[in-house]
């Protein structure tokens, strides 16, 4: 089941034209939206921060905006189906809407936290503070972790500084500030990032992860609109391991937090 082009339709199978540059170039930008309670509006949903990224995407690549009308139509109609939302635009305007489940271990991994590997600098997302269909990078990056026994992958550049994950941004704890690494560092502007930021009355500072400043991270985790928040417990590197703090009440006064000026 999907929403596509007005309608929805009950299959999951979609045509299209051989020569559309979705199909050939990854030619979309998308977002992937939890709904908390089934609704659009509820707090949590935060539809108008999903629709503002769509929106600086389109006017940044001169794309045809699309009818919101109808892609809120269809919202509401898989909203019913699904928490989860992944919302697709085409350079034309066109929408496509899918929905999925919330991930079955994500309970276990918020609270035991989960194991990361440090990927290669070879694995880049392209147009990194946008969010287009071209995200065969991170997924690389995000499979061979797997491969590892890892369930995710920390993006690096060329000078191995950690960017972000292949699904999120990246947060550090030590000495009582939150670190993030900065915009600057060509990394994507997650909405969870940006509303913690914005909201948060705790201590936050944006800046260059390098092999020596990671060393000194008590805690770390990654954030994004789906899975809210998950920790590291252990993050594998090509020379060694680095352990991390799980069991924090520094997890927890974070979603406090995030959750708090909202409901």
């Amino acid at each position: 089941m999907f929403w596509y082009e007005g309608k929805l339709i009950k299959t999951d199978v979609i045509e299209l034209d051989i020569y559309n540059p979705a199909f050939l170039y990854g030619a979309t930008i998308f977002t992937t939206m939890r709904v908390y309670k089934k609704s659009l509006n509820h707090p949590l949903t935060n539809w108008k921060y999903h629709q503002n990224r769509l929106n600086y995407s389109i006017k940044s690549f001169n794309w045809t905006e699309p009818n919101w009308t109808r892609v809120t139509e269809g919202i509401q109609e898989l909203l019913k189906y699904f928490p989860v939302l992944r919302i697709t635009i085409f350079p034309d305007g066109t929408e496509l809407i899918i929905g999925r489940n919330l991930p079955l271990d994500l309970l276990p991994n918020q609270q035991q936290g989960i194991i990361g590997w440090l990927a290669s600098p070879s694995y880049q997302r392209n147009l990194s503070n946008h969010k287009t269909g071209n995200y065969l990078g991170a997924w690389l990056a995000l499979k061979n972790a797997q491969k590892k026994g890892a369930k995710e992958a920390i993006l690096v550049d060329k000078n191995n500084n950690w960017l972000e994950t292949s699904t999120g941004n990246l947060w550090g704890y030590k000495e009582g500030i939150w670190f993030t690494p900065s915009l600057d560092n060509n990394i994507l502007p997650g909405i969870m990032r940006q509303i913690i930021i914005e909201k948060s009355s705790f201590p936050i500072q944006e800046n260059v992860w390098d092999k020596n400043f990671v060393k000194t991270l008590e805690a770390v985790a990654y954030t994004n609109c789906v899975v809210e928040l998950i920790p590291f417990q252990k993050i594998k590197t090509p020379q060694t391991e680095l352990n991390f703090k799980v069991s924090s009440d520094i997890f927890q006064q974070l979603k406090i937090k995030y959750i708090k000026y909202q409901v």
